[in-house]
């Protein structure tokens, strides 16, 4: 049988500090589990527009279609602030996402206890935290037609259009209740059914996707709620479902819960492959951090539990995700933290490279 192979995308800014911690965990997966990967490693983003002009190569766009999965590190920084629109780094994403046909967004925000003191809310709010948020990715108002920018009566007018069909909610939705399963079986839809027919047509096929999952209690919540909810009392949450923008808006809510942006991982999912697996790219969600880039303080930690997640839903690997995220929560158990992750009482930050090291010691203590 085939090693499962994986397409590495580091990126820009800190992308290539964290992806190479990274590296060196699916080096030790080799190494101690005998789980070896074909891994190829291409540019994208503003890595990809200094060398090909555009932010990402059809070559490269190619490779991504026929790998098992691809690992995304960071795009963008301020010297690509004044390229056109159509090749800005970012593009390079969100071509992949489109082409690939991701229209589930995986966020996870979980709260690990030796962190919750670092969250904005109490405590008492966020320990034990673990939320799944499920963004359709792939329609929804970035990628409407009509959009743009045009003149009307002497005066320029931007045009953005909000448009599902019953076909993309309910993909997703499917997704999101699949999910739901294997956790509390509970799912929360969020929308504004009160004042968006787009978020009518949202929630009634949702309701509809639910009587296949009788098991799953299904609730409805508008989204301005539920981000006053997130921040009330997040732990009333299992699985969120939502659309692209506030799927993107009430993830980054969720994720501060947390305490560091640097924490967070994230996949984004499509449908099965010949060989079953879903097509499927993972990314942490800090962004490429242009202010920090070449001084090893970045945090690895999303970028390393973006690859549990790959391992876990991609290559069904699920002892090998949790011998990372147990190695995650061990090492900050024991006191290690990044620049990000210091506290009011200070202390020595340790480094990037410092910060894997530790967790690839915690993953040989635990073999």
């Amino acid at each position: 049988m085939a090693n499962p192979s994986l397409l590495i995308l580091a990126g820009d800014g800190i992308g290539p500090e964290v992806m190479d911690e990274v590296k060196k965990v699916i080096s030790w997966m080799g190494d101690n589990r005998g789980v070896t990967f074909d891994v190829s490693e291409d540019l994208v983003g503003g890595a990809a527009y200094d060398k090909h002009g555009v932010p990402l190569a059809d070559a490269t766009m190619d490779k991504a279609q026929e790998v098992d999965a691809v690992l995304l590190g960071a795009v963008g920084g301020p010297a690509y602030d004044d390229l056109d629109f159509s090749v800005k780094p970012e593009r390079g994403l969100l071509r992949l996402r489109k082409e690939m046909d991701l229209f589930a967004n995986l966020r996870p925000a979980q709260c690990f206890d030796a962190l919750s003191d670092f969250s904005s809310l109490k405590p008492e709010l966020v320990a034990g935290l673990d939320i799944m948020i499920v963004r359709e990715l792939t329609s929804g108002v970035y990628f409407g037609e009509p959009r743009g920018i045009h003149i009307e009566d002497n005066m320029r007018v931007g045009v953005n259009t909000q448009r599902y069909t019953e076909a993309e909610i309910e993909r997703g939705a499917r997704a999101a209740f699949e999910l739901a399963m294997k956790r509390d079986k509970k799912l929360c839809s969020m929308e504004k059914a009160n004042v968006m027919e787009s978020g009518i047509l949202w929630r009634d096929v949702v309701t509809e996707v639910s009587a296949d999952y009788p098991q799953v209690e299904l609730s409805h919540m508008y989204a301005d709620n539920g981000a006053m909810q997130l921040v009330r009392a997040p732990k009333q949450f299992d699985v969120i479902y939502t659309d692209n923008l506030f799927g993107d808006i009430l993830s980054d809510c969720a994720a501060m819960l947390t305490g560091s942006l640097g924490m967070l991982p994230s996949a984004s999912l499509g449908l099965p492959m010949a060989n079953g697996r879903p097509k499927a790219m993972y990314e942490p969600v800090h962004g490429s951090a242009p202010d920090i880039t070449g001084m090893g303080k970045a945090n690895p930690i999303a970028c390393i539990l973006s690859f549990a997640m790959a391992l876990r839903y991609s290559f069904d690997m699920g002892d090998e995700a949790t011998m990372v995220e147990n190695a995650v929560e061990k090492v900050l158990a024991d006191g290690a933290r990044t620049a990000d992750l210091m506290g009011p009482e200070g202390g020595t930050p340790i480094s990037t490279t410092q910060m894997g090291d530790a967790i690839l010691a915690a993953l040989g203590a635990a073999a």
